[in-house]
């Protein structure tokens, strides 16, 4: 680890407002938008040797309050606007009623069939 983190503990709200900044900050051939971080590249962000489930999720809650989402890819975290998530199609009763109806229809079926004596 670099000086700017050895034995450096930093908390989760400081590592947010940085990744908010970044986000708004051109790198990889884009001018602005999410970005993904590698867990190598967080534990050094963090000035930690291991990032454990509570931090992360604090790191999560504190980028939640600056408007962005960080999702645990488990192989990256990406760092998404939660802008982003209001043009995606909603999913309605109708697409509901459907599924679950085709889930009882299966349900059923499978019931009867159990009922029918083999064929021998």
């Amino acid at each position: 680890m670099d000086n700017l983190s050895k034995n450096t503990k930093r908390k989760a709200s400081s590592i947010a407002a940085q990744l908010a900044e970044l986000y708004a900050q051109p790198f990889g051939g884009k001018p602005t938008g999410r970005f993904r971080v590698s867990p190598k590249l967080m534990r050094r962000l963090a000035g930690r040797r291991r990032l454990t489930e509570e931090f992360i999720q604090e790191l999560g809650n504190e980028m939640f309050e600056l408007g962005f989402v960080l999702v645990d890819l488990e192989l990256f975290y990406a760092i998404v606007s939660v802008q982003s998530f209001g043009s995606y199609r909603r999913l309605g009763d109708a697409q509901v009623e459907t599924i679950l109806t085709q889930q009882e229809t299966i349900s059923n079926s499978d019931i009867t069939d159990l009922k029918r004596p083999k064929e021998t």
